[in-house]
């Protein structure tokens, strides 16, 4: 059998299962449009060429079919009869549920969930250390937990990373000499306060020599075992608010050195 698409005039060939499936509604798969595929059927196509296949008129009366190919059997009344027996009891054991015997005992493959616990818990306990160890420097720093945190070291044999704030430094005064017993050098003493509210390292100093038009003409980076003596005083640190005086011999560049800088690091 043969229809056409009223949008596209495209011919398809269709069967009963196709017609029935939607009730003899399809869509073109040439254009997509929907259509109503019974009102062009037929059985044969004419000779071609042809523009349109004839349109099927609805009439007022339905058709009469009169040539009966099958009729199924009635049910016997015993058939019948059985089948309206089973039926309540098919209806009273259908909302029955049977719970396996293995799933009663609740002891089999009862999940454990403490060891998730403990894991979660030490896995959260090693994030939180990490994140610390990474703000070392500012909750050390901090005037609330900086106390509680060196309690806590005091309390327990731990010491806590010194802590560098080079804003908190203050230069309070400086000189630069001749040095009066090695020739062809400079003594250069500075008075260094620690302004911040824990104790610091000693920084690393550094000195610039510069002429007269402010170009610099030597330089030196000291580190604080080179200008400290004392091992004790290094390895304790600037304490807060305490104030120390340094001393640094520095080769003489010479008479174009005429300005000089001290910065830390």
């Amino acid at each position: 059998m043969y229809t056409q698409c009223p949008e596209c005039l495209s011919v398809f060939s269709v069967d009963a299962r196709t017609l029935a499936q939607a009730h003899g509604f399809v869509m073109c798969g040439h254009c997509s449009a929907s259509f109503d595929c019974i009102s062009t059927l037929a059985d044969h196509l004419p000779p071609e060429p042809f523009a349109e296949l004839p349109s099927h008129e609805p009439s007022v009366e339905p058709p009469t079919v009169g040539r009966v190919v099958y009729r199924p059997q009635p049910t016997s009344p015993e058939t019948a009869t059985s089948e309206e027996t089973l039926q309540p009891l098919r209806d009273e054991f259908a909302n029955l549920v049977v719970t396996p015997r293995f799933a009663c005992d609740q002891r089999i493959n009862k999940p454990h969930r403490w060891p998730w616990i403990i894991a979660c818990t030490l896995l959260l306990l090693g994030l939180l250390a990490q994140l610390a160890w990474a703000l070392r420097d500012s909750l050390i720093a901090d005037a609330t937990v900086g106390p509680l945190l060196q309690q806590a070291c005091t309390a327990l044999p731990c010491q806590l990373p010194p802590v560098r704030d080079l804003d908190k430094l203050r230069l309070l005064a400086r000189d630069v000499q001749s040095h009066p017993t090695v020739p062809g050098a400079l003594l250069i003493s500075a008075t260094l306060r620690n302004d911040a509210g824990f104790t610091q390292p000693w920084p690393v100093v550094v000195i610039h020599l510069s002429d007269g038009n402010g170009k610099v003409i030597a330089m030196r980076r000291l580190n604080p075992y080179e200008y400290l003596d004392d091992t004790d005083a290094l390895r304790r640190g600037l304490a807060p608010g305490a104030s120390t005086a340094l001393v640094f011999e520095v080769e003489d560049p010479g008479h174009q050195a005429v300005a000089f800088e001290l910065g830390f690091e």
